[in-house]
Parts: structure tokens; sequence; C-alpha cells
């Protein structure tokens, strides 16, 4: 019944100067389990990254057997105490939101080998101990770059006039390095002379910076911009808005923020989310290495195309999107 649950039986002990804290689990299902989310400092009202998250956890909440909770960050000092929180609760997943996060969810982890745990943008390599009870939910975000990168690039092309489109990254992560190298190779691929601006707002929150480089990369000549920043990234789309200018979305299909939007690079976080917490429930969840999302396998994808687009246009990288689903074309992870 939704809302009873097993709880494990936890016991701690001193491992070297560090306390472990350890819990009775099962190979096999598990008839009741807790999911706990914790947001990075981007927040639930990023309409993207975040909520998303949210959206699966949700997803996830409806399982038979499955009950969840979402903890937000205010600060980079509020990872650990939020994860730890969870764990000592007696929660059997906890999905940490974000590269920022890399630290933090390695340490926790060691503290708690019996708690799974899941880090969004999180390679497993990259934790410190690589824990084996931590998987990273990683995505080929440079391949969701590429598609809205070629499409945008050609959509200018066909207008005429200034050949310049651009992004506007949040935090110098790896995740927004490779969603800006993929826009920047399959852009380049498509129309030669394209010219492709970027620029870091250094923050996930502050949409008046992310306003302010977009406003400045239009004046430059950018015909479209990237937004690949949160929150702050929807003061991008506002100023692509404000000045007629494409607007790419990121994350979330953000189509619904108006006819200026040309698309978005989707990436599933919801279903990471919610398949990462199917797994524990079904006792099938692998610690100690990643599950990596493609556009071959959906994980990311091209959003909502507006339907000033030509037919002919989006065929060509609906062409595109099949030579990278069959590994033909392989556009750079990096800057």
């Amino acid at each position: 019944m939704k809302g009873k649950h097993l709880m494990p039986l936890v016991a701690a002990a001193f491992v070297g100067s560090a306390l472990v804290f350890t819990a009775a689990t099962s190979a096999g299902p598990t008839a009741n389990i807790k999911v706990g989310v914790v947001t990075d400092i981007g927040g639930l009202n990023d309409k993207g990254f975040n909520s998303l998250a949210n959206k699966g956890r949700l997803r996830a909440d409806k399982l038979p057997g499955v009950t969840t909770r979402v903890l937000i960050s205010r600060s980079n000092s509020d990872y650990i105490p939020n994860m730890q929180s969870l764990a000592q609760q007696g929660y059997n997943l906890i999905i940490a939101v974000g590269f920022l996060m890399t630290e933090q969810i390695g340490t926790v982890a060691q503290r708690y080998p019996n708690v799974k745990f899941a880090g969004v943008d999180i390679a497993n390599a990259n934790m410190p101990g690589k824990p084996s009870n931590a998987q990273g939910l990683i995505f080929r975000e440079n391949e969701a770059g590429c598609l809205v990168g070629d499409l945008a690039a050609r959509v200018v092309k066909r207008a005429g006039g200034r050949q310049v489109i651009s992004a506007v990254g949040g935090i110098k992560v790896p995740a927004v390095d490779a969603f800006i190298a993929g826009y920047r190779f399959c852009a380049r691929r498509a129309n030669p002379k394209i010219e492709v601006q970027y620029n870091y707002a250094n923050s996930f929150t502050d949409q008046a910076k992310c306003k302010e480089l977009a406003l400045n990369q239009i004046a430059a000549g950018s015909q479209a911009v990237f937004a690949i920043a949160g929150q702050c990234g929807l003061g991008s789309l506002d100023a692509a808005k404000e000045r007629r200018k494409w607007g790419i979305g990121v994350d979330a299909d953000q189509a619904y923020l108006g006819s200026h939007m040309l698309t978005s690079a989707l990436k599933r976080v919801d279903v990471a989310v919610f398949e990462a917490a199917q797994a524990v429930k079904a006792g099938s969840f692998k610690g100690g290495r990643d599950r990596v999302f493609t556009i071959k396998t959906d994980g990311v994808a091209l959003g909502k195309v507006s339907k000033r687009v030509p037919k002919s246009i989006l065929n060509l990288t609906l062409k595109v999107q099949k030579q990278v689903a069959s590994g033909k074309l392989k556009p750079p992870k990096a800057l």
C-alpha cells in the first residue's frame, strides 16, 4: 500500500576516521521504496533541468509502493546536508541533479554504502571513490546540440543577411560545453559561412545576466540564441523575443515561450530519473557504472520545430539526426 514502507535496519560503524552507515537490503524487487531528489542551485523554477528531474520524480511517485520527495538546494553548502538527510531517513535511492554535486555525491555515497545514489550529469568515474552504490546518468548533449545547430545554421542561411548564431552558457561545466561543441560543429558543417558566438554567465539563476549576454550577441549580429543556462537562460530567450530573433531552448521543450522559439535541444532528465527509481524498485539498479542517454535511445532529441521552418530544411536536419543515431556522424563532446 502506498505510503507504507519496510524500513531498513540501520547500523553505524567507524571505518578509519569516517562514520559509515549500513542498512540491511534485499537483492531482488522491493515492495516499498523511498526516492529522494536533490536539486542543484538552479531550483525547480528553471523550466528545464531541475523541473524535468522533478517531473520524473512525480511520475515515479505514481508507481505502487514508491514514495518520493524533493529537496531544493539554495546554495552549494546545501548539497551534502540534503543528501545526508535523505539517507538518514531511510531513502533507498537518492538522486543528485547536476554536475555541481560531483564531489558531494561521492562523499555521501561512501558514507552510506547500502543506499543507492544516481547523479544526473555526474559520471561515476568522476565521483570521489567511484562508489559501487552510485550510478551516473549521462547524456550526449553534443548530439542534441548538433541538431539545433544544424537547423539554426540552415534557417539563417536561407534568410540571408548576417550569418551569425550564438549560445549563452550558464556555468562552464562539461554538459554545457558539450551542448555548445555540438552546436558549433554541426552549424559550421551545415553552413561554412556561419559565425558561432558563445559566452558564459557564470550562473544558472541570474536571468538579467543571461539577457545582457544575449543582447550583446544580438547586437553583434546573432540571428538565433541558444540558451544553455537553466533559469538564467530564460533571460536569453526573453532577449531573443524582445529583439525578434530566434530563440533555442534546452532540456525541456520550451516552444511554449512564444513564436520566436525555433526549437529546443531536448535532454530527457525526467526519463532518467523515473527509470532509476523503476530499476531500484525492480532490483535491477546497477551502481559503479553510468547509464548513457543518446539520440539512438531517444535520451536526447530535437524539440518541436517552428512552423515557419520549411519542410525542406527540417528534412535535412532529420537526415543529420539519422546520421548521428547510426554513428556515421560524431559531433565533438568538448570545445
